[in-house]
């Protein structure tokens, strides 16, 4: 991407969970997807307290956490079209009872603003797609799943977990598939949460947003701006 007459690109880059939204989407969604496919699937509630105790205890990581409560909620093998229902139907419920309205704001200001919106998530980004599209987003970036022959999305992580330092490789990567040179470019980040310390310091302009406690004293000692939205 070419600097025009000395003005950088601007990327407005947004964490979801907590920062956009009032509370998580991920297990909401594992619930949705559960009761929509089947309510039975329900009753494997059970397991998956199992596996928070492995993740607990450190026996499995965060990234195989979730590929074993995709395949006990939503199933080993999910067909793209109803990937793309259930995406939608959830989007839906969000936007309706989930989505805090100073963000909408913000993200609105920052487009008017001229900069790109970016959406930068550790959920599954077939389903973030559908909340960021609907929010205006440009760009999602989140947790990608491999898929079959058939295109079906299966619960396996393709790649990386996009979380913590993996979330801005992830984000750097896009750049490069986008032609973004950093030096070009102008970027904010939002998020609420300490993982994103590392897209945080990277950023021109970091904002410690409905931040916990972590990120609120790591805030105050890297002179981030600190937003309430809650």
């Amino acid at each position: 991407m070419q600097v025009m007459d000395g003005v950088k690109t601007r990327l407005a880059i947004y964490d979801l969970d907590k920062t956009v939204t009032r509370r998580p989407t991920y297990t909401p969604f594992l619930l949705h997807a559960a009761r929509t496919r089947g309510v039975w699937r329900l009753f494997l509630l059970p397991f998956v307290m199992v596996t928070l105790a492995l993740y607990a205890t450190r026996l499995i990581s965060r990234g195989r956490l979730k590929e074993m409560n995709h395949a006990l909620l939503i199933g080993r093998a999910l067909p793209p079209a109803e990937a793309a229902t259930l995406a939608e139907s959830f989007a839906e419920q969000t936007l309706a009872h989930n989505i805090l309205p100073q963000a909408r704001a913000r993200i609105a200001a920052d487009k008017t603003a001229g900069y790109r919106l970016v959406l930068a998530t550790a959920s599954y980004a077939f389903y973030a797609g559908a909340i960021g599209r609907a929010l205006g987003f440009d760009d999602i970036i989140g947790t990608l799943t491999r898929s079959d022959t058939a295109g079906a999305l299966l619960a396996q992580i393709d790649e990386q977990n996009c979380y913590g330092t993996a979330k801005l490789e992830m984000i750097e990567a896009w750049m490069a598939r986008q032609g973004f040179a950093r030096d070009d470019c102008h970027i904010r980040f939002y998020s609420d949460h300490v993982s994103d310390a590392p897209c945080l310091c990277w950023a021109d302009e970091g904002f410690a947003t409905n931040a916990h406690a972590p990120l609120v004293a790591l805030a105050a000692q890297r002179g981030w701006t600190l937003f309430d939205w809650r």
